[in-house]
């Protein structure tokens, strides 16, 4: 004799209900592989870190701790982030994750102005000085974030001119802030530290 009721037990019987969002949670697809990768990889860092605070001396100065104070701080915090996205992959990826955004690929030529100015800031600080690297490092990175926008006026001489005079003007009062006020010694064009 033959139930007129569905067999609940089937997942494909009609009337049986859905199964539960919360069984798919735990499964693990491309896009939580690569979480848990980030999450292993910040682990991996503040590993190396903890080895490199190892090797500083612990004896605490005038303010009771020691120089190796703020390096096990930033381990111990790195650590406790590298487990929280590790948990968060393993229990089914990261939460309120926005959808990805922008170009599918990354923009080549942007990526190799921005490179740029920090390779020249880096090769000419001793040369140049610290006001006039910085300035130039400020005025190829801009130039590769405007091109990875797309802004029409990027390469135009009246554009990399603002640039320049906006990067004198934030690079100019740190390297006045440090040598003057705090008496820390910059790369500078001349010995009077204004310049």
């Amino acid at each position: 004799m033959m139930s007129n009721t569905a067999d609940s037990s089937r997942p494909d019987a009609p009337g049986a209900s859905a199964p539960a969002p919360e069984a798919f949670e735990h499964a693990h697809t491309p896009r939580t592989t690569s979480q848990l990768l980030v999450g292993i990889a910040v682990l991996v860092i503040a590993g190396l870190l903890s080895w490199g605070a190892l090797h500083i001396p612990s004896q605490a100065g005038y303010s009771g701790v020691g120089p190796d104070f703020l390096p096990w701080l930033s381990a111990s915090v790195l650590g406790l982030c590298g487990i929280w996205l590790c948990w968060e992959a393993l229990t089914g990826g990261y939460r309120h994750l926005d959808a990805p955004d922008g170009a599918q690929h990354g923009d080549w030529g942007a990526l190799t102005w921005v490179c740029a100015g920090l390779l020249c800031s880096a090769a000419l600080i001793t040369t140049l000085g610290f006001i006039l690297s910085c300035s130039l490092c400020y005025v190829l990175a801009t130039q590769g974030l405007r091109r990875a926008t797309g802004q029409t006026q990027a390469g135009s001489f009246k554009t990399m001119g603002k640039d320049l005079v906006t990067g004198l003007l934030i690079s100019a009062p740190v390297f006045w802030a440090f040598t003057q006020f705090l008496a820390i010694n910059l790369p500078g064009l001349t010995e009077t530290g204004w310049l």
